[in-house]
């Protein structure tokens, strides 16, 4: 999980963070823009390193537009676009050192978006504008991309369906002073998040830090919430003076995700679901397999599960086109997630799972290296699927 930048577009002016950060170390020459009279993604190379993101063009026509990010730094790298009112159009993480990787971000609407490279995966990254022109253009309205948007909104309202009332009785035993009840609560209340974390990371106002932030990721001076100061608490400190106040907090941001999803004019678009699915797997090779997810609790296996089974259910959503355009592919990713599936059941324990400080190091590393093998396939479903 990640923190969420400013952006600037043409109807929000620049916010005055943005006023100390020099843009000339992401410098970018205009060398391919999109063609407004074609509908094939422009393509955009990023070259990111430890101290520049630099594109080979900074304006497309509206549409679908492929960014492909190579990492020339030291550091793990990120990449990411934002829209108006800080939303995540699209994002890669977990982009090692001498690696290359794809985004494919639908940018339906002219304005002025930005770019970020965030080194280190860590802080507001490195940022720049990108322009988009042209007429607005729709969206996964017809046929199979329509019914593979329809298809995981539903599963996202189930999702958050199941999250309100989880969380209210994760907050009830916390305030009933009930820690062993809150701690057994914790990792399956956390399940329904950690299906569909991607699309509260596309929401402003830092609704995913809020929720989710590790105490690691912790700014100077920023108020720490959610699931993981909770968590904290009931592992470490014991219940806090504000212990209650966070609880309530908690119940009331996912209440704020769950009206989000639900209101009329929120849409995802089916390159969004395979970007997703490619986030969920990203955030198991860069924390879960570590440990420094639930570095509290131990219940990492809780949250890797979870990731694995959302990523699994967008994949599904766009199936049908996956299987149209390259079904070879789609076969290779049944049997990643086979692979992965196998491995976790070897670590089941009753209803859930064994504590996450008990798997010994190879047993992370045979874990890492199929995520590593099921994540190569599935970062290729989102260039696949785009509209053509």
């Amino acid at each position: 999980m990640t923190l969420p930048v400013g952006i600037k577009t043409p109807t929000v002016a620049v916010a005055a963070i943005l006023a100390g950060v020099s843009l000339a170390s992401c410098t970018a020459k205009e060398t391919k823009s999109a063609d407004s009279g074609s509908n094939a993604p422009a393509e955009i190379t990023v070259d990111a390193s430890d101290t520049e993101c630099k594109l080979s063009g900074t304006q497309a026509a509206t549409g679908p537009s492929t960014f492909v990010i190579s990492n020339s730094g030291t550091k793990v790298t990120e990449f990411y676009v934002y829209g108006e009112g800080e939303r995540v159009m699209g994002e890669v993480e977990n982009i090692s050192p001498g690696l290359q990787r794809k985004l494919v971000v639908q940018l339906a609407e002219p304005g002025t978006y930005q770019t970020a490279c965030k080194p280190g995966m860590i802080g507001d990254g490195i940022r720049g504008d990108f322009v988009v022109t042209g007429n607005a253009v729709p969206v996964d309205t017809e046929g199979k991309f329509k019914e593979a948007a329809d298809s995981y909104k539903r599963y996202v309202n189930s999702q958050t369906d199941a999250l309100v009332p989880a969380t209210e009785a994760f907050v009830a035993a916390i305030k009933a002073g009930d820690v062993a009840k809150a701690k057994a609560l914790y990792p399956t209340t956390r399940t329904y998040y950690e299906r569909i974390e991607p699309v509260a990371e596309s929401f402003p106002d830092d609704l995913d830090p809020r929720i989710d932030l590790r105490e690691a990721d912790l700014e100077p001076g920023q108020k720490w919430t959610g699931f993981h100061r909770l968590e904290k608490d009931l592992w470490v400190t014991g219940l806090q003076p504000d212990t209650n106040a966070v609880a309530d907090q908690l119940v009331a941001d996912v209440k704020e995700l769950n009206d989000g999803v639900k209101a009329p004019g929120w849409t995802i678009d089916s390159t969004q679901i395979a970007g997703g699915a490619q986030g969920l797997l990203d955030e198991v090779a860069a924390s879960k397999i570590s440990g420094e997810e639930d570095i509290f609790s131990h219940t990492d296996l809780w949250d890797f599960q979870a990731n694995v089974d959302g990523s699994q259910t967008a994949v599904a959503s766009v199936r049908p086109i996956l299987d149209e355009r390259d079904a070879d592919l789609g076969k290779r990713v049944d049997k990643g997630f086979a692979n992965v599936e196998a491995l976790l059941a070897k670590y089941r324990q009753g209803d859930g799972f064994v504590l996450y400080d008990t798997v010994t190091e190879p047993q992370r590393q045979e874990l890492s290296r199929a995520i590593d093998a099921l994540g190569k396939d599935v970062s290729q479903v989102q260039g696949v699927i785009a509209p053509q």
